[in-house]
């Protein structure tokens, strides 16, 4: 008797022990059952959601709801309304990108909750559940006592189940995303940027992020305690995080889910989660690879502002039209030709997006470049100022139109909180962060005006990325990291393991203009960066962009005609992308097709550590006999001496099955080019 009693206090004080919740009340599984969301609500009427994988806790309990800058919060109080399933299957094409084509299949599960008491407000939760991953979203419906809704932090928490280790970056710095990845157990993470990348200690692999971020602000990942997260809103210059009216929806907040740093990268989550093309043909804008005068400025051997070193004259571009036009280049990216650069611009630029300095003549330009079959890329650097930049922005799209210019890069030089946008009284000036709500919108903006013109956007210091370019597919890049440029600057430089590891972090998020093909190596100053020749040529395949520049003098490019060669033949545009290799911040082996041939393109990049990897052609076709081109290290590359321009060719017959071992050195890397015979 004395051990039953035992036994039944010991169970008793087992569920004493346990959280306050009822059984799920909905739930959702993936189409192939590995995956299944949970909602449940607890004995103070908060909402939680969680995730099993294969039967196990993925995602435990985890709150949701909102602080209200005007009002109670969205929190407590809440009970189950109702609820509605269904499933989904799609498969579509994109105008250009990784992979022509995406199949989407999920289930959907919309759980509609309404608070008790106070106001009854209604707070609907949809959730779509992938075989290789989930979004959910907050949907608050138009309602009697909730017309326009002021958020002071959404209060979405992520609950990790399972110790491992994280690849991030600080989240709300001054230099936004521009910084260097930090390799860190989960516990040790602070407040991150997203994505986030994980590997638990059973080998699932997760990353955090957004998609469709619409007149919202993106989140901050930020940890609560142990291995509990919650989004963290960017901040607003106006009186909450974000004001929106009812109905309306949140960003979709998501996890990819895999077993391998492959099944991460090869998964189109977020643009599944965005909405179809909205703007129509988009077939006036073609993947390409472009040269720019860009180099040099950033190591300081010519100048954005007017004065006898100005980089943008016409002299100058003619030179760079005619370079591009001998080589293949498609485009040429001209900086500074417009007034405004003078001065003390950063962070508070007024410039004119339309009026030319003295020694730049735009039309003359382009009409150049036009018989030389170039055209040129555009460029509004706002220097943070988003009030100025929109006030012109529809007469600068028209001129840009008016001479045939169809791709813009944009930029946003500023400390994180410096965008000054409009304010609510004509002269106010209100200061925004670049991931804040304001910013989110004047993007769209900026994108769908550019639209109408029949004009692609290439973003510097950016909103992030989340998918958007399926809707609008004129937005064909951005920064949004630590690009090559730090590579100029000394002190700064990125490290060997930078580009490894953005391929499983950044760009998850969607195609960054990271400016490869320094073939020179080197920086302001003679500074050497952390690089091979071989991997300046393994980005191409790495770091996917449907612009690619070659970052160089063309004085520099020519002195490496095999490594021009392949450059300017590697494409900008794919059919098929695969990850036949890797580890995340180690290295990174990439397969692609061509869109426009049946020639393949293998390729990598390395961090400081040399090693040998193995390429397995699985992915050609049967029954054919290819040439394979192969830009390897030398036997002695390292970046760390002066034998960081050793490279090593050879050309060979290859069939499907057959395999590759190539040497990676030190920051090294190669490039394959397969093609296709009969």
């Amino acid at each position: 008797m004395k051990q039953l009693m035992a036994r039944f206090l010991a169970v008793l004080a087992f569920c004493l022990a346990l959280p306050a919740f009822a059984a799920p009340l909905a739930s959702v599984s993936s189409p192939d059952n590995s995956l299944t969301v949970s909602f449940d609500i607890d004995s103070d009427g908060r909402i939680n959601y969680s995730v099993t994988r294969k039967g196990q806790p993925l995602i435990n309990p985890s709150k949701m709801g909102f602080l209200l800058q005007d009002s109670f919060a969205m929190v407590r109080g809440f009970g189950f309304v109702s609820q509605e399933a269904r499933s989904g299957e799609e498969n579509w094409e994109q105008p250009w990108g990784e992979r022509r084509y995406i199949r989407a299949q999920y289930n959907e599960l919309l759980v509609r909750f309404q608070q008790k008491e106070d106001f009854k407000r209604l707070m609907n939760v949809r959730v779509r559940v992938f075989n290789d991953g989930l979004g959910f979203r907050y949907e608050i419906p138009d309602q009697p006592n909730l017309k326009v809704m002021k958020i002071a932090e959404e209060l979405t928490e992520f609950a990790i189940a399972q110790p491992g280790t994280a690849w991030w970056i600080n989240g709300g710095e001054w230099n936004r995303e521009e910084q260097i990845y930090q390799k860190t157990p989960i516990d040790a993470v602070s407040t991150a940027y997203s994505p986030i990348t994980m590997r638990l200690n059973d080998g699932t692999h997760l990353s955090f992020h957004e998609a469709a971020i619409v007149d919202y602000s993106g989140y901050w990942f930020k940890r609560q305690d142990g291995q509990t997260f919650r989004t963290m809103l960017a901040p607003s210059g106006r009186d909450a995080k974000v004001i929106r009216e009812t109905p309306f929806w949140t960003p979709w907040r998501t996890i990819r889910i895999a077993d391998s740093a492959a099944g991460l990268v090869e998964n189109n989550l977020e643009l599944n989660l965005n909405e179809p093309n909205k703007i129509g043909d988009v077939s006036w804008f073609k993947p390409h690879k472009y040269i720019g005068i860009w180099w040099g400025m950033i190591t300081g051997k010519w100048t954005w502002a007017s004065g006898p070193n100005h980089g943008a004259t016409t002299e100058r571009a003619k030179q760079y039209i005619d370079f591009a036009a001998k080589y293949g280049f498609k485009s040429v990216l001209i900086e500074g030709w417009n007034k405004g650069w003078d001065g003390n611009w950063f962070g508070h630029g007024y410039y004119s997006f339309t009026e030319a300095y003295p020694d730049f003549y735009l039309k003359a330009v382009t009409d150049y470049a036009r018989k030389k079959g170039v055209r040129l890329i555009g460029h509004h650097e706002t220097g943070g100022n988003i009030a100025n930049y929109e006030a012109q922005l529809d007469d600068a799209m028209k001129l840009y139109a008016s001479v045939g210019v169809n791709a813009v890069k944009t930029g946003y030089v500023a400390d994180a909180g410096g965008l000054i946008a409009p304010g609510d009284k004509p002269g106010d000036m209100v200061m925004e962060w670049h991931d804040g709500q304001r910013s989110s919108v004047h993007h769209l903006k900026v994108v769908e005006t550019a639209a109408k013109y029949h004009i692609a956007i290439n973003a510097h210091e950016p909103v992030k990325d989340s998918g958007l370019r399926r809707t609008y597919p004129n937005w064909i890049g951005r920064e949004g990291a630590r690009g090559m440029e730090y590579n100029a600057w000394g002190q700064y430089a990125n490290s060997p393991d930078h580009e490894p590891t953005l391929v499983y972090t950044r760009m998850l998020a969607g195609p960054m203009d990271f400016t490869p093909g320094v073939l020179s190596l080197t920086g302001a100053n003679g500074v050497h960066m952390a690089s091979t020749l071989a991997k300046q040529l393994g980005l191409y395949l790495a770091l996917y962009s449907p612009i690619q520049m070659a970052a160089d003098f063309p004085e520099q490019l020519v002195k490496y005609p095999r490594e021009l060669d392949f450059i300017t033949k590697v494409p900008a545009d794919w059919s098929e992308s695969h990850l036949i290799a890797g580890e995340v911040g180690d290295y990174a082996v990439f397969a692609r097709k061509d869109r426009n041939s049946d020639n393949w393109y293998v390729g990598g990049v390395n961090d400081a550590d040399p090693r040998t990897v193995t390429a397995k052609l699985d992915f050609l076709d049967a029954g054919r006999t290819y040439t394979a081109t192969i830009y390897r290290d030398g036997p002695d590359a390292d970046y760390r001496t002066d034998k960081r321009h050793s490279i090593a060719y050879e050309t060979r017959k290859v069939k499907k099955g057959d395999v590759i071992d190539v040497r990676m050195a030190p920051a090294g890397g190669f490039a394959v080019r397969i093609a296709a015979g009969r």
